[in-house]
């Protein structure tokens, strides 16, 4: 669907990119559109019926599917972190917790249809990998069992895991279980900035456990990194991005820390004092552009880089890629089944999330129900909306005609209000409007969460000061 007015990503320049001046005006608060509408719009007059019709209407279209398995367990806290998450030392806990995992997986697949495939299989935490080999081994069990997986050629099956005393022989249990994917929490190399954080992990052992990676044959390697933690400078970050860089990871994060302790409680365990300025903070993200983009990585959007020859990047080129809960996504034709605390199934225009504490959830699944908690099922203008903010956030294009076409509107007609808009954001350089549609400028790559802002109905991108939302960059 993307333009071909769109400017492909291989020519950008940090200068294209890089406008202080529009940074400062519209570096608001806002979504970062993993879903639309946001999980902020889910209502809590949820039932185990509307999920059960809507996975009857998925069966009929028979769509392939995507797994995610929340393992919300962690040894230690990272300060930094906002995950939904259990800090404990006791091992038991987590083994607790599968069995309702295990029974949760029963639940849902007993109401999918056995012939649908599933290309895509992600576990995210917390920490995967806290829970044993044997707990990882019973749990892949189990979710073959219930479902049919692709080959190992055809699926994506990742696993997020946390480098900091993990041995490399457990990356090689991860591919006997069929992981081909992995990505690989690193944030800050700088010894102060990890005491600063509580988070640990050196050069030599994540360089021993890329090497593993590599020759145990994994298809590609997802690396994070934030930007704005406590004791970061220029200097500092810019060491870590070359020793990030020399480890050639195919795909990589650059997250922005955004500090609401407000909410967040772990946050509080962080000294403020210690945070860089707005100003330090913004010139780390651009120096780490400027450095990725001279080293070949694509700015495929929001935070992320990849290689050239990688998935996102080549599906970007081909206006095929997708944003979910889980981020970027090639695969723009799966429906979402999701399972363990706070997880969000996205099944045709329904959303179903679970009960986000460990107790109601576990108590509803004693209880033989899914553990429901929210849902929101999208209105037409909801549907309209999303495909229209899935194209500004993925390819940083749109064409009209395409979403007359495919919703039966004139496009003209029903964003009169935004069209109305725009005209002041194409003046300011962040996008080019024409009668066909539009294509979002490279000074406007960076912001793309705020041209977005102007399709989202639930919100007034002028009253986004203080709210819970982190800013743009």
């Amino acid at each position: 669907m993307a333009s071909p007015n769109a400017a492909p990503t291989r020519e950008l320049t940090t200068a294209s990119l890089w406008d202080p001046a529009l940074i400062a005006r519209y570096n608001l608060a806002g979504p970062r559109y993993t879903s639309y509408p946001t999980a902020a719009q889910f209502r809590d007059d949820v039932s185990e019926t509307q999920w059960r019709e809507a996975i009857t209407a998925s069966n009929e279209v028979s769509a392939p599917l995507s797994l995610y398995f929340h393992i919300p367990f962690c040894n230690t806290v990272c300060y930094y972190c906002a995950c939904n998450k259990i800090v404990t030392a006791n091992r038991q806990r987590a083994s607790d917790y599968l069995r309702f995992l295990h029974r949760e997986i029963e639940l849902q697949a007993a109401a999918v249809n056995p012939e649908r495939i599933v290309r895509q299989l992600h576990w995210g935490g917390g920490t995967p990998t806290y829970i044993s080999d044997s707990e990882m081994q019973s749990l892949m069990t189990t979710i073959r069992q219930e479902f049919r997986l692709a080959t190992d050629d055809e699926g994506e099956f990742s696993i997020e895991v946390h480098p900091g005393g993990m041995a490399p022989e457990r990356i090689r249990q991860l591919r006997k279980l069929g992981f081909n994917r992995l990505s690989m929490g690193v944030q800050d190399f700088d010894p102060e900035v990890q005491q600063a954080v509580n988070r640990f992990n050196n050069v030599a052992e994540v360089a021993a456990l890329v090497a593993e990676i590599r020759t145990s044959g994994f298809k590609s390697l997802s690396m994070d990194l934030i930007y704005g933690l406590p004791l970061q400078s220029e200097h500092s970050f810019a060491r870590t991005l070359d020793q990030v860089i020399r480890l050639q990871p195919d795909r990589l994060s650059l997250f922005n820390y955004a500090h609401m302790p407000q909410l967040f409680k772990t946050q509080r365990q962080i000294d403020e004092s210690q945070l860089p300025a707005a100003g330090v903070k913004l010139a780390i993200l651009q120096q780490s552009i400027d450095r990725l983009l001279q080293e070949g990585y694509e700015y495929i959007g929001m935070d992320h880089f990849a290689r050239p020859g990688d998935e996102l990047a080549l599906a970007q080129m081909q206006g095929t890629l997708h944003r979910n809960f889980q981020g970027y996504s090639t695969h723009k034709d799966c429906e979402l089944l999701a399972f363990g605390v706070s997880a969000i199934n996205a099944l045709g225009n329904n959303h179903f999330q679970n009960f986000k504490d460990e107790p109601s959830y576990t108590a509803a699944i004693t209880a033989g129900k899914l553990p429901l908690a929210k849902r929101i099922t999208l209105s037409r203008d909801d549907i309209i909306r999303r495909a229209v903010i899935n194209e500004l956030i993925c390819n940083f294009a749109l064409d009209y005609q395409a979403i007359e076409e495919q919703f039966g509107i004139r496009f003209a007609d029903y964003f009169s209000a935004e069209l109305e808009r725009l005209p002041a954001l194409a003046a300011d350089g962040l996008l080019a409007l024409s009668a066909g549609g539009i294509a979002v400028l490279p000074a406007g790559r960076l912001l793309v969460r705020r041209i977005c802002m102007e399709f989202d109905a639930y919100i007034d991108p002028s009253q986004l000061s203080g709210n819970r939302f982190s800013r743009i960059i």
